[in-house]
Formats: C-alpha cells, sequence, structure tokens
C-alpha cells in the first residue's frame, strides 16, 4: 500500500488519491508484485478504486498500464463489505469471516496473497494473520488521516526484509513479522 511518510494510506476525509501517479519505475515494482501474486482481498473502497483496471479501456493507454491491467483482471480477489451485494471484475463477494476466506484464497494458491485496505489489513494484523508488510512510502506528510497499521494491545517485533528507494523518492519497505 502507498503510505504517507507520517504512516497513512488516506487523507482526512477518506481520499486515496493523496498520492501522485507513481514515477515509471515504481509502477513498474507494482506490476512486478501483483503479476507475482495468487489472490487479493481487499475492502469495499480499494475494490472500488481498483475497478477501472479491469473495466476501463483508457486504462491500457501504455504498454506498461495494458500488463498491468492484464495482471489485475486475472488475480482472483475476495472483497469484504458491509453494504455490497454484488461485486464486478474477476472478485468475488467474500461471505465468511476473514479468517476462513484468508485460509480458502491460500489454500487455492501457491503464490503469495496479499491483503489491501487499511481497515481490512488491520483486522488480519490484529488476527495475527498477516506475515510480512509491504510499504510503498511516498514523500508526502498528511498530518492526519487513516493510519496504515492498526492500534495493537502489545507490540508486535518486525524484521526488516528489503528496502528499495526509487529516484521519485518513494521507498520501499519490506518487513517480516516475527514469530
Amino acid at each position: 500500500m502507498s503510505v504517507s511518510v507520517d504512516g497513512f494510506v488516506a487523507d482526512r476525509d477518506g481520499d486515496l488519491g493523496w498520492a501522485p501517479p507513481p514515477s515509471d519505475e515504481v509502477f513498474a515494482a507494482h506490476l512486478e508484485r501483483v503479476s507475482s501474486l495468487g489472490g487479493y482481498l481487499l475492502g469495499r473502497r480499494l475494490h472500488a478504486a481498483m475497478l477501472p483496471w479491469e473495466t476501463d479501456a483508457a486504462m491500457r493507454s501504455t504498454p506498461p498500464y495494458d500488463a498491468f491491467a492484464d495482471a489485475w483482471t486475472a488475480l482472483p480477489k475476495a472483497v469484504f463489505s458491509r453494504t455490497l451485494t454484488t461485486v464486478d471484475g474477476n472478485a468475488r463477494l467474500a461471505d465468511r469471516p476473514l479468517e476462513d476466506e484468508i485460509r480458502t484464497v491460500l489454500d487455492a494458491t501457491d503464490r503469495p496473497v496479499e491483503i489491501g485496505g487499511a481497515d481490512l489489513a488491520g483486522q488480519a494484523v490484529r488476527l495475527g494473520l498477516v506475515d510480512e508488510l509491504r510499504i510503498f512510502r511516498v514523500p508526502v506528510v498528511l498530518g492526519g488521516g487513516t493510519p496504515y497499521l492498526p492500534s495493537l494491545e502489545s507490540p508486535r517485533s518486525l524484521e526488516l526484509v528489503a528496502t528499495r528507494a526509487f529516484a521519485s523518492g518513494t521507498l520501499e519497505e519490506r518487513y517480516r513479522f516475527s514469530r
């Protein structure tokens, strides 16, 4: 997920569009990451934000965008929502508890599975169901909004797995939860 330097994924109004468009280099990293996945669990707002990659031909304006749209469209997704009754694209509406849905998605693939959306990912972190965090830290300070990580009852130790700095100033950070 894209995160501000001060740790927010959405601004004070809940808007996810605060980050500048990714540079070609950062976009290539996202394409590589999404192409490697075997499944994706996401919340309603992130599903709505990403749906144009599956439905809007204008998103295929360049070869890298076309490749990303192909990868995103092919990726099986489970959408968590309290308000939706149907979802579009290569997605299904999750109808079981998060832990059960994670198990179902993991059992269907031998590839990594991601969880997107701060609320949903936060629930998985609280339940101890997340092995690794992958953060794309954007050089912006929002000063408030939706935090990337939830409040926890006790600290959880992380191991830094990798970092990568991009010319745009974005920093990719990967952390593994210590067990």
